[in-house]
């Protein structure tokens, strides 16, 4: 790669629980001259989050100062924090010959894909509700309503899913974690007109939206008609 090389923004977005990050990690494992923009926000670390790993850990005047200099692509104001994915992780991987890979939400992503129509975006899917409510029982101390709260915000995320260039339905990691590969690999290939690799095009072309559309109607059912569980 030069440092004219124009980079491919692969956008990131899933409901809370769904396994992203696990999937994120591996993925910048095995995938070179790929960076991951950190994002800023004004909320409290949580457990071992550690300032710079999984976000920059802000003052709310200090990212209101930063949304005046117009410094990032895309903020949003979640359950009363700021977050936010900043221009220089862009420029960064430009002046490196790097892509981008940017782990933001639902409304983050329709920020991006307005200022970056060519942006890639993958939108990971539990396999249901059912799922994703005992991943978030399991992984935290959370109260019952902060997991309802959870839950509520991935219904409506998920209605948003026929936005995405391609949906990752994450039932078994290993599985789910060769594909997201074959999606970042595929595009490249596709952008430098590249032959490449079938099985890789063949696994991503899989995840495509328009081919994967009869196994989320399940998954979207699942949502909208199951009840809370006590």
């Amino acid at each position: 790669m030069t440092s004219a090389h124009k980079p491919i923004v692969y956008i990131i977005s899933a409901p809370s629980g769904s396994g992203k990050s696990t999937l994120v990690n591996e993925l910048l494992k095995l995938v070179h001259n790929l960076d991951f923009s950190v994002s800023y926000t004004t909320r409290p670390p949580r457990g071992s989050e550690q300032n710079g790993k999984q976000y920059f850990f802000i003052q709310r005047n200090e990212f209101e100062q930063m949304i005046a200099a117009g410094e990032f692509l895309e903020h949003a104001d979640v359950f009363g924090n700021y977050y936010g994915t900043a221009r220089r992780f862009l420029r960064d991987a430009e002046q490196h010959g790097n892509d981008l890979l940017l782990d933001i939400d639902v409304q983050g992503a329709q920020q991006i894909k307005q200022k970056l129509p060519d942006a890639v975006s993958i939108f990971i899917l539990p396999p249901d509700r059912r799922t994703l409510e005992w991943r978030l029982r399991h992984r935290s101390e959370d109260s019952q309503q902060v997991i309802q709260r959870r839950l509520d915000t991935a219904r409506r995320e998920i209605e948003n899913y026929d936005k995405y260039n391609y949906i990752l339905i994450n039932d078994k990691l290993e599985e789910s974690s060769e594909s997201l590969q074959a999606i970042v690999l595929s595009e490249r290939m596709r952008r430098s007109l590249s032959t490449g690799d079938q099985r890789i095009m063949e696994l991503a072309d899989r995840c495509r939206l328009s081919n994967i559309c009869n196994r989320l109607l399940p998954i979207l059912e699942s949502f909208r008609n199951l009840p809370p569980q006590a």
